[in-house]
């Protein structure tokens, strides 16, 4: 097997194993167990704590200790262990402890498996911006077949969706032991801790340019966590209206989210062109502008005779996030020395699933309950889809002024420190 198909049948793999859950978990959290929302806050927020140190510091131990390949297929049989006792919980708070120690191993991985793949492209001496994004278009495919098998084996709302997470996470586990090495930094040891233990990727920060690029990562990172959370819900919650209760799109939610990630297939492969021509800032910018229609497209939309809107915002969802995730990602290594890729991987991953999932989760949590809760009926879901892309447009204007950088094209190929 060639090494591209190696690296799609990671990315499948990896994404199929946060697909099996993740969107369809606010249907079990509200459906199944009838828990608050800013309960449910509080569990979507562990993905945003796990990832303010656990990247990093796998991408710390990735680059200095142990090669990024094992550290992958560890973390993942690790959380396998912990998805098979997910449904074993009876409590919010048991529920959050155990999702928060399966995000310590899962948020690391998905910067693991990118610098797995960054590193085997170069290693065969291919472009990364034109080879990777076709390749991460299999995450992509895994996310949605995961989401079709859980939909369609009507398991959206049962426990039983982490056993098969569990499961894609075992697989990937002892697949990730026969990837590409990945060669740690074997250099001499700096005297500074700072160097010593990889923490050198945080000296990013000290360019104005990388600062702005990452804070306003977070702010997309608060973007993608709120879509994640409730978008499957609102779908669901649509079967309290008589009208609406017997649509295919309210029976299988799942299935009409999935064409999110459908369209992130098409925007994947669209990336080098886009930012080979455009540049990250114009890039940015667009997925950022994105986002704003994503949300005001579902505050608007029904599965009825507004189902248009609904289908037209989760086409325009490819875009918000390819075009910030996964630019994101080829950006930040274009701007860091190959010795600390997988500690700047890390440090993305931080400020986006970290702080930004954290922004996200607890405070939509809180202004859900606070504002727009329905008391046992619908939630007020026009107001929370606007003030979410009102959100976005006031993040968009503020990159536009504050964010400054001058494309050249030539930095976009491959990188050699």
């Amino acid at each position: 097997m060639g090494i591209k198909n190696r690296l799609v049948l990671m990315n499948f793999l990896q994404f199929f194993v946060w697909g099996s859950w993740l969107i369809t978990i606010g249907g079990y959290w509200f459906q199944t167990k009838g828990w608050s929302g800013t309960e449910f806050g509080a569990i979507f927020s562990t993905m945003g704590i796990a990832s303010l140190f656990m990247p990093a510091i796998a991408g710390i131990i990735a680059d200095r200790w142990v090669n990024a390949e094992k550290l992958l297929g560890i973390f993942h049989m690790c959380g396998a262990v912990i998805l098979t006792l997910l449904p074993q919980t009876n409590s919010p708070s048991s529920m959050f402890w155990l999702m928060l120690v399966n995000m310590f191993f899962y948020m690391p991985t998905i910067s693991l498996s990118i610098t797995v793949a960054y590193s085997a492209l170069k290693k065969s001496n291919m472009d990364v911006v034109k080879e990777y994004p076709p390749i991460r278009v299999f995450g992509t495919v895994g996310f949605i077949i995961a989401m079709w098998t859980i939909s369609l084996l009507k398991l959206e709302t049962s426990a039983m969706q982490f056993y098969v997470a569990a499961i894609a996470s075992v697989c990937l586990g002892f697949y990730s032991f026969t990837l590409p090495k990945c060669e740690i930094n074997k250099g001499p040891r700096e005297k500074s801790i700072i160097n010593s233990l990889g923490l050198n990727a945080f000296t990013l920060f000290k360019n104005s340019k990388m600062a702005l690029f990452f804070i306003f990562s977070m702010l997309l990172g608060a973007s993608l966590q709120l879509t994640n959370a409730y978008g499957d819900t609102f779908l669901h919650d649509f079967a309290k209206i008589d009208i609406y209760k017997n649509l295919i799109s309210v029976k299988y939610p799942a299935i009409i989210m999935s064409i999110s990630q459908i369209s992130e297939t098409l925007f994947i492969l669209a990336i080098p062109f886009f930012l080979k021509r455009f540049g990250i800032k114009k890039v940015m910018l667009i997925s950022m502008v994105a986002w704003v229609f994503r949300f005001g497209l579902f505050a608007f939309g029904n599965p009825g005779d507004g189902l248009w809107m609904i289908i037209l915002s989760c086409i325009v969802y490819g875009m918000a996030f390819d075009f910030f995730n996964i630019s994101g990602s080829l950006f930040v290594e274009t701007q860091s020395e190959s010795s600390m890729r997988a500690s700047a991987q890390g440090l993305f991953m931080m400020m986006t699933n970290g702080f930004g999932a954290i922004l996200g989760s607890w405070t939509s949590g809180i202004i859900i309950d606070t504002f727009f809760s329905g008391n046992g009926e619908l939630f007020n879901w026009e107001g929370i889809w606007i003030s979410f892309a009102v959100y976005s447009l006031i993040v968009a204007i503020f990159f536009a002024i504050l964010f400054k950088h001058k494309h050249n094209p030539a930095q976009l190929g491959i990188i050699s420190h």
